[in-house]
C-alpha cells in the first residue's frame, strides 16, 4: 500500500448511515514516533555498553561475549504460532510486537525475537514484515530492507563457496567431485522463477565447466539456518567445515573444510552473527536476527538472540514462521533441542478469516481481495473451521506446552464471530482474549498479555516428540502422523535411497527439518482443517550436514519464489525529499 493510502480501521453504523474510521499507514506511524536512543534500550535489558555497536539511527548490534555477562536466563519464553494461515497472514508478527508492548502496561519488562524480513516478500506479494498499525519495530524502513547487510553477508559467502566449487572442478578436480552430483546452489534475496533452473560454464573453455545449476533465495541457504542455529563463532565455524556441497565419484560427500571455504565464509559471517538490537513504536526491545523461511528451512529467529533475550527482562516473546505444524514444530524439536532452551508457553495467532478458509468453503487468492461471501457475519462458518484451531491446541499439548489462544481482530470481524472462536478455545479448556495490536497497540494487547502471564505461572513440562537416536524414517514418521495427522508416509524411491545413504555417512542422529506447504497440515494446500485418511509422500531429501538437519520434501515446494503480475515493488517508490513512499 502506498505511503499517501489511508487504511480502513473499522466499519460501523451513525444514525444508520455506513461509517469507515480510517488510520494512518504503517509507514507514516512508523515516521511519527521518535526513537529513543538505542543505548537506553540495551540498558533496559542490562546488557553492558562494551557489548553495543551503534548502527545508525535506533539500530545496534550486539556482540556475542555479552551472554557471558547478563548472568543466568530470567525470563518466561513465550513462542507466537498460529494456526494455518490464509495468503495474506494471520497478523503473527504484529501479535508479538503488541504483546511486548502491552507487558509494558502490566510493568513488566518483555524482549522480542524476530526475524528480519526478506526481500523477495518485500517487494513481492507480502511487503513488510515489521509489524503493523501501532505494533511495530522501527525504524521501519531499515528493518524491512537492508537492516545491517546480515542477508547480503549470507549472500555473499554462499556464493563464494559455490565459485571455490566450480573453480576446484575447472582447476582439475583433485578431490573427482561427480559434476551432476553438485548439491550446493547459489542464492540472491530476490524473487525470480527464471533463476530455479539454469546451465552455468558456457561459453569458451575459459568461462567453466558447464553444469546445471540454480538459484535459491538467500533464506533457504543453509549458511542461513546455520546463522539461526549457531551458538557461538567457534560454533558457526565449524558448522560451516560440515557443509556438504556434493558428492564424488565414489558416491562419498564433500565438504566445504574439504574445498577450502570454510573459513573465508566464517570471516563474512563473523559480524552477521551478532544480532541486531532495534525497538517497538513504544520502545521495547526487538532484537531482529536471521530470516529462514519456515517451509523451507526452520523458520526462527537466531538461537543467539533468545540467549540474550532470555537473560533481558521478565518475558522473551518469540515467533515461528506460519502455522504450529510448520515453525512451531521446528521450533520444538529442531530449535529447542539445539539451544537446550525450553518454552512456557505458545500463543496460537487465530482469526476469522482463517478459520473461515479452513471451513472448507471459501476459495482465497493472493492478491485478490476475500470473498464477498467471507466477509459477511457468519459464525457458523467459523465454527465449521474449529477442527483446524482444535488440532493446533492439541499439537501443544502433546510438546507439553501451555497454550493459549489470540483471537487476532480485523476491521472486517464481527463480535459475534470474534466469540465464537473463543468458544472453541473454552471448549477446548484454553485461556483466550481478542487482541487489536494493529489499532490500539499496547492498549489492545492487555488482556491477552494477562493471559499469557497467567498461563506462564501454570507452567510447561516441554518434551521433543522425537529422540535423537531414532532411524531418520521413524522420526519423519512421528511428525507425519502426530503433528499433521496423517495416516503414514510415502517414500519414493530416490527418498528411500538418500535416507539410506545419510544413515550408512552417519548423518542418522540428525533432526528432522520438513519442507511442506503453510496452508494445509497436509502437503497438499486444498486439503484444509484438520484433514484425516491421507498419507505424506517424501519426493526426495536433502542433508544439511552444517545447519545439522535432513529436509523432507513434500508436495511442489520449491526454494525460490517468482512474482506475481503485481508485486510490490510496483507501488514502492522515493520521493522528491528522498524518503521512500509505498512500504507497507
Amino acid at each position: 500500500m502506498a505511503a499517501t493510502d489511508a487504511k480502513a480501521l473499522r466499519t460501523g453504523t451513525l444514525r444508520g448511515v455506513a461509517t469507515v474510521v480510517v488510520m494512518r499507514t504503517d509507514l507514516e506511524i512508523a515516521r511519527a514516533v521518535t526513537l529513543r536512543p538505542i543505548t537506553d534500550v540495551a540498558e533496559d535489558m542490562g546488557i553492558p555498553p562494551e557489548f553495543i555497536e551503534p548502527r545508525g539511527d535506533g539500530i545496534a548490534k550486539i556482540k556475542l561475549a555479552a551472554i557471558d555477562e547478563m548472568g543466568p536466563p530470567r525470563a518466561k519464553y513465550i513462542l507466537v504460532t498460529a494456526v494455518n494461515p490464509t495468503p495474506f497472514g494471520e497478523g503473527k508478527t504484529t501479535i508479538s510486537v503488541g504483546l511486548a508492548q502491552g507487558f509494558k502496561l502490566l510493568d513488566k519488562q518483555a524482549v522480542l525475537t524476530l526475524r528480519q524480513p526478506s526481500l523477495g516478500p518485500t517487494f513481492g506479494i507480502k511487503g513488510g514484515a515489521a509489524g503493523g498499525g501501532y505494533s511495530q519495530v522501527v525504524p521501519m524502513e531499515e528493518m524491512n530492507l537492508h537492516l545491517t547487510g546480515d542477508f547480503h553477508a549470507v549472500t555473499v559467502a554462499n556464493n563464494l563457496l559455490s565459485a571455490l566449487i566450480d573453480s576446484h572442478i575447472y582447476q582439475g578436480n583433485q578431490l573427482s567431485i561427480n559434476v551432476k552430483r553438485v548439491t550446493w546452489r547459489r542464492v540472491m534475496d530476490v524473487n525470480d522463477r527464471a533463476l530455479r533452473h539454469i546451465v552455468i560454464g558456457l561459453g569458451s573453455t575459459l568461462d567453466g565447466i558447464p553444469r546445471e545449476g540454480g538459484f535459491d533465495i538467500t533464506a533457504a541457504s543453509e549458511l542461513m539456518a546455520i546463522l539461526g542455529l549457531a551458538t557461538s563463532l567457534q560454533d558457526l565455524r565449524e558448522r560451516l567445515g560440515r557443509i556438504v556441497v556434493g558428492y564424488n565419484r565414489h558416491k562419498d560427500p564433500v565438504t566445504a573444510e574439504e574445498i577450502g571455504g570454510a573459513g573465508a565464509m566464517a570471516v563474512l559471517l563473523k559480524d552477521a552473527l551478532n544480532p541486531n538490537l532495534m525497538q517497538t513504536l513504544e520502545g521495547t526491545p526487538a532484537l531482529v536476527h536471521t530470516g529462514p523461511f519456515a517451509n523451507i528451512a526452520h523458520g526462527n529467529a537466531s538461537i543467539v538472540a533468545d540467549q540474550i533475550g532470555i537473560r533481558s527482562g521478565d518475558y522473551l516473546i518469540t515467533e515461528a514462521g506460519f502455522g504450529s505444524d510448520v515453525g512451531a514444530e521446528k521450533f520444538f524439536n529442531l530449535k529447542c533441542q539445539a539451544s537446550g532452551m525450553s518454552p512456557d508457553v505458545a500463543v496460537i495467532v487465530a482469526t476469522v478469516r482463517a478459520l473461515k478458509l479452513n471451513s472448507g468453503k471459501f476459495v482465497v487468492k493472493a492478491g485478490k481481495p476475500l470473498p464477498e461471501e467471507m466477509i459477511a457475519e457468519n459464525t457458523d462458518d467459523v465454527l465449521a473451521g474449529a477442527a483446524n484451531l482444535r488440532k493446533h491446541i492439541a499439537n501443544m499439548r502433546q510438546h507439553g506446552v501451555v497454550p493459549v489462544v489470540a483471537v487476532n481482530s480485523f476491521p472486517t470481524d464481527h463480535p459475534s464471530e470474534l466469540a465464537a472462536i473463543g468458544q472453541i478455545a473454552e471448549e477446548e479448556g484454553v485461556e483466550w482474549a481478542i487482541a487489536e495490536p494493529f489499532s490500539r497497540g499496547a492498549e489492545g494487547m492487555v488482556a491477552l498479555a494477562e493471559a499469557v502471564s497467567t498461563a506462564a505461572e501454570e507452567g510447561s513440562n516441554f518434551v521433543p516428540l522425537y529422540s535423537l537416536d531414532m532411524s531418520l524414517t521413524d522420526k519423519i514418521d512421528i511428525i507425519a502422523k502426530k503433528v499433521y495427522g496423517a495416516d503414514g508416509v510415502e517414500y519414493d524411491i530416490k527418498a528411500q535411497r538418500q535416507l539410506a545413504s545419510y544413515e550408512s555417512h552417519g548423518y542418522g542422529g540428525l533432526p528432522i527439518c520438513m519442507a511442506k506447504t503453510q496452508y494445509s497440515f497436509s502437503h497438499n494446500p486444498a486439503l484444509l482443517g484438520a484433514p484425516t485418511g491421507w498419507v505424506l509422500p517424501v519426493r526426495e531429501v536433502q542433508l544439511a550436514a552444517g545447519a545439522g538437519f535432513i529436509l523432507p520434501l513434500t508436495g511442489s515446494i520449491n526454494r525460490m519464489p517468482g512474482l506475481g503480475l503485481h508485486p510490490a515493488a510496483h507501488n514502492i517508490d522515493i520521493d522528491e525529499d528522498g524518503n521512500v513512499v509505498g512500504l507497507s
